[in-house]
């Protein structure tokens, strides 16, 4: 294994130097407005020398203390530049969500203690009013635009270094107990994550050399940027990121840089079975898609009809893919939410909330580590600045998932729910506790709790309960108000889909929300339309 990300991206260019490593087909290159077309990596490793050039004169990379750049570049090639630049020279990268709005960035910025953020011209006024705004970030994080950086091949080469055990990234995912926690990423757990996948096996065999993985997932996420991007550079591959998904032109730009893999969240099979039938359904060289959250009959329709098996698999941020378990081989029990058989080397219990283990087929909390004498091989190096929570995530030796899942008579295991108090919408990890504390800013909203409701085609949707000093002839347009606020807060997705104005949230002794009972609530109200729809105001913003 190589010693950092970087210095593995180096191996490949010296084995595969003139065969592709990134695609930018042409709807991309129009919503991006920039050039379509191959990068092989030979000349990705010049313009990569040239850039990393650059940070040795901006950045002291001869400090002590971790240096950390925001990378607000979305999908773009300049991600891929930026972060592989940085890592050369052991600096490590924080992924900026083009979605977030004044709140979230201004505590990621914070927290992470950023030197520079580094983003599009087309975000720079929206990072810089967050900086000017507050005075901790006026002092230490310095913005540029990504277009302040030269960008050509580069006659110099320089020789990446950093260790296995060297952060290489900060990823922020949604917790239970309010703001975002930050995942610390070693280059190990990116290295191990693209071995991992490379040597799964069964549907998902790799050929070095001759594999084309497109994703329409976001960077600033595990599954595109350690997963996707890791197993692509480890086996000689080309990655082909999208700006997002497009289902009309989907298999138009699948056919177009010719992908052999897809990698999907349960939304998008969904989303592409409701086009038209048509002759060209099955005329790709997609061999199988990496996702998950697909089930039910849908799962089997997909695959007769686009000729495509999707496999689907489960991991989290936390615990990268050395311990993921994926049905890439028989029996997959197709639409029955079965992600696979453990792999002999992931060392897992199944415990009820005594932490008892449970029966075979009863449901349990799903708790995990590697088998063997480094039982954190392949995990996070903890929660940044949040020691409690990583030890309190490891209690007992295992890593918490907060999964539940139940094993079948096969030995197949099977996702059930999520103990956490998580909504899952298109993909996306939304912290119910952090949208109520941006409800609670409004003036009229007198408490507030957050439920997921199903969506058919989302999974989730936020569904926020308030009481609310206004009159009930006044809430329709009040609920907006309330909704307008979280936009400009949060980002869309975060915001409530629907809102139910009750005289008084459900609550326990101790004056905590009863979370079982408050889902109920909600999604009744949803179902009988005792509530106000405010779908239409959550606008993906471009």
């Amino acid at each position: 294994m190589a010693s950092s990300v970087a210095a593995c991206f180096a191996d490949s260019v010296m084995v595969f130097g003139e065969r592709p490593f990134l695609h930018i087909v042409s709807e991309t290159a129009r919503r991006y407005q920039c050039e379509a077309g191959v990068t092989s990596y030979q000349d990705f490793s010049k313009l990569v020398s040239t850039l990393a050039i650059q940070y040795e004169v901006l950045i002291e990379t001869h400090e002590q203390t971790q240096i950390r750049v925001a990378l607000g570049l979305d999908n773009r090639p300049e991600f891929f530049l930026h972060w592989l630049a940085l890592n050369s020279l052991g600096i490590s990268v924080v992924p900026l969500n083009p979605q977030w709005q004044s709140a979230e960035l201004e505590y990621v910025l914070t927290h992470s203690e950023v030197r520079y953020a580094v983003v599009l011209p087309e975000h720079v006024a929206k990072v810089t009013a967050v900086v000017q705004a507050c005075k901790s970030l006026q002092d230490t994080c310095r913005i540029r635009s990504s277009i302040e950086f030269e960008y050509h091949p580069s006659s110099t080469e320089l020789a990446p270094w950093g260790s296995l055990n060297q952060e290489c990234a900060l990823l922020y995912t949604s917790g239970t107990t309010g703001k975002p926690k930050a995942c610390i990423l070693s280059n190990e757990y990116f290295l191990s994550s693209g071995e991992w996948y490379v040597n799964v096996g069964g549907y998902c065999a790799f050929t070095p050399g001759q594999e084309r993985l497109i994703t329409p997932l976001p960077m600033y996420h595990m599954n595109a940027m350690a997963t996707s991007t890791m197993a692509m550079m480890a086996c000689g591959g080309c990655i082909v990121p999208l700006d997002r998904f497009h289902p009309t032109t989907w298999w138009q730009s699948v056919k177009e840089c010719d992908a052999t893999i897809m990698h999907y969240l349960g939304v998008m099979p969904v989303m592409l079975m409701s086009l038209p039938t048509s002759a060209q359904d099955q005329s790709n060289n997609i061999r199988f898609g990496f996702g998950a959250g697909l089930s039910g009959e849908l799962h089997t329709a997909f695959e007769e009809r686009f000729g495509t098996r999707l496999i689907e698999a489960w991991a989290m941020t936390e615990t990268g893919c050395t311990v993921a378990v994926v049905a890439s081989e028989e029996p997959r029990k197709v639409g029955t939410a079965c992600f696979g058989k453990p792999p002999e080397h992931l060392d897992y219990r199944l415990v009820d909330e005594q932490e008892n283990d449970v029966p075979q087929g009863q449901p349990g909390e799903l708790w995990v580590r590697y088998r063997g004498d480094n039982p954190r091989y392949g995990f996070f190096s903890g929660y940044l600045k949040d020691q409690s929570a990583t030890t309190l995530a490891w209690q007992g030796g295992y890593f918490h998932t907060g999964d539940l899942v139940y094993l079948d008579n096969d030995g197949l295991m099977h996702f059930v729910d999520r103990k956490k108090n998580i909504i899952r919408r298109s993909g996306e990890n939304i912290s119910a506790v952090e949208v109520e504390e941006v409800l609670l800013e409004h003036p009229l909203v007198e408490a507030v709790a957050v439920a997921p409701v199903p969506d058919a085609v989302r999974g989730d949707e936020v569904c926020a309960c308030v009481t609310t000093t206004a009159a009930v002839e006044d809430w329709p347009q009040v609920a907006i108000d309330i909704t307008n606020h979280c936009l400009r807060r949060l980002s869309y997705y975060k915001a409530p889909g629907y809102l139910v104005q009750l005289a008084e949230l459900p609550l326990t002794a101790t004056k905590k929300i009863q979370r079982a009972e408050l889902k109920k609530i909600a999604i009744s109200a949803v179902a009988d339309s005792q509530c106000i729809d405010t779908r239409h105001l959550k606008k993906h913003r471009a």
